[in-house]
């Protein structure tokens, strides 16, 4: 597969926003604990309608006895659901998947937050052979509390005593963190035999576990086997072409609210920031197709005294193209007839950079209007100091800065996947993405009806989550490109830039709210310092802050 595929995401964004009064109230929890809100209040809602223009454009049944990788899991052309939808190749975020089975509900108190950590128990037997492994290798007292199958003594006898319990008692996840550990402990034929092992225990079209499973595995075949720019090659991956890699995408769109969350939440804010201002400018760092903006048009549309002249910049490299099937003048277009139907004065203009390359030339920031950046599960995606001494990741945020924002919005996916240790990488990885399979299967909106087993679920797994996954395992360097951190990191970054933390308002918690209306029960909001966390169950999954410079 090409460098320039890597890291290749889904994205969209089309999402009810509501009508919110003119003084806002901040959306904010005095202690230290999170706060779990239902999915069952819910505000008015709002359509909007108007607009005009003045544009300058540029303008997702059971175990299948047939086991599939991904060199052997079909891949069908199939219509797009008809949603906005913002496509992008180049990088941002993912969705989820997971079993229908969640007939009673998972919201928690209101007054208490997760406090479990996310992953699946040993079986009883397999733990009681890892129990013995532990004592065989290091004795009574060990630091064997995590779970994790690792020890400085006699690596080659650990995994062959794992070996040893026999396939049927392999626990998926487990062997595959042993598989990990063993990569890192430079067994090569331990590690291999175990991926030989577990191979016949996962599935494309299986459990959750065992999906995720044979993705997991092959990003661990490639790390095994290759480095860097060859990784991808190593993985006979079907390249779907531009149509189909959108259908793909408006798969996860439909039956996931990770984008519907982020993009929601951040146009409210952004909404409520400009409310009094006459020229508004949002710049877009990762602008795909540009259908988050199509829904804020229709709400300023519908501000009294008349909308405000609005200017959108998208940035967005050439990958992105191959998923609109062409470039920055596609949004353009598309955008400025929106804003005309709905009377918006409205301008575009095309930034076709990678976000890495933005200079403050490439912006056209002018005098006199009211600045909003939003960086959509973009910024992970920028090499920061561990990867190059230019770190592009914190330029990137001095330089909006000194752009002097209104508003800045952040949605970033809640993981911690950029400078740990391989096999820790690796747990963690396993830990995000068996949340978001999980949720995958749960319950699917608007009466959906997509089996494990169906071709363009599973298209849609393998083509816009797998990929990601596989980066992560596989790919060391400049070419490991999924770099996520958690929210504490980028609070970090931010206010060492000059940034202070925008709570956000109520009207933004009741927003995400009736998105989440239509979905299962087990996908929990809750606030974190003036951010919004949207996870399954008690395993925090994506983040949307909003911030402003410090004066």
């Amino acid at each position: 597969m090409q460098t320039s595929q890597q890291g290749r995401s889904s994205g969209a964004a089309i999402h009810r926003l509501y009508h919110q009064p003119d003084h806002i109230e901040p959306f904010s929890l005095t202690g230290s604990h999170f706060q779990i809100l239902n999915n069952n209040g819910y505000p008015n809602t709002v359509t909007v309608t108007t607009s005009h223009q003045e544009t300058s454009v540029g303008s997702v049944q059971t175990f299948n006895e047939q086991f599939f990788t991904l060199e052997s899991s079909p891949a069908v052309e199939y219509p797009v659901y008809n949603s906005p939808f913002v496509g992008s190749v180049s990088s941002n975020s993912r969705s989820p998947f997971s079993p229908q089975e969640s007939s009673q509900s998972c919201l928690s108190n209101l007054h208490h937050s997760p406090d479990k950590s996310y992953g699946s128990p040993f079986s009883n037997e397999v733990e009681q052979a890892l129990k013995e492994v532990e004592m065989e290798l290091l004795g009574p007292a060990s630091d064997f509390e995590d779970g994790s199958i690792t020890s400085s003594f006699d690596n080659v006898n650990k995994y062959h005593k794992m070996l040893q319990m026999g396939i049927s008692n392999l626990d998926v996840k487990q062997t595959l963190i042993a598989i990990a550990h063993a990569i890192d402990d430079g067994v090569k034929e331990q590690a291999t035999a175990l991926m030989e092992a577990l191979q016949n225990k996962v599935s494309v079209t299986g459990e959750p576990i065992q999906r995720l499973g044979a993705y997991m595995l092959e990003g661990l075949k490639a790390k095994q086997l290759s480095s860097g720019s060859l990784i991808y090659k190593k993985l006979s991956c079907y390249e779907p072409n531009p149509k189909q890699l959108m259908t793909y995408m408006s798969v996860l769109y439909e039956i996931c609210p990770y984008y519907k969350f982020a993009y929601t939440s951040a146009n409210i804010a952004i909404k409520e920031a400009v409310q009094y201002d006459s020229h508004v400018h949002v710049i877009d760092f990762l602008i795909a197709q540009g259908s988050q903006w199509m829904q804020l048009i229709e709400d300023l549309a519908k501000r009294r005294g008349g909308p405000p002249r609005l200017r959108v910049t998208g940035v967005d490299d050439g990958d992105s193209s191959y998923a609109r099937g062409g470039g920055l003048d596609l949004v353009g277009q598309r955008l400025a007839k929106h804003a005309e139907k709905h009377g918006v004065p409205f301008e575009f203009h095309a930034a076709a950079i990678s976000g890495s390359e933005v200079e403050w030339g490439n912006l056209r920031v002018q005098p006199g209007e009211a600045l909003a950046v939003n960086f959509p599960y973009m910024l992970h995606h920028m090499p920061d100091e561990s990867v190059s001494t230019t770190n592009h990741r914190d330029r990137l945020i001095r330089l909006v800065k000194s752009l002097n924002p209104k508003i800045v919005t952040l949605l970033e996916q809640e993981s911690n996947t950029n400078t740990s240790s391989f096999s820790k990488r690796f747990e963690e990885a396993l830990d995000y993405y068996t949340a978001m399979f999980e949720s995958i299967d749960a319950k699917l909106p608007k009466n959906i009806q997509m089996p494990r087993d169906d071709s363009q679920r599973i298209s849609a797994e393998e083509n816009c989550v797998a990929r990601d996954m596989v980066n992560i395992v596989a790919c060391e360097d400049t070419d490991r490109v999924e770099r996520h951190e958690p929210l504490d990191k980028w609070k970090f970054r931010l206010q060492a830039a000059g940034f202070i933390s925008l709570p956000l308002s109520y009207s933004v918690v009741t927003g995400v709210q009736e998105v989440l209306r239509e979905f299962s029960e087990c996908y929990r909001l809750w606030e974190k310092e003036g951010a919004l966390v949207l996870g399954w169950k008690n395993r925090p999954m994506v983040t949307c802050s909003a911030w402003r410079k410090l004066e």
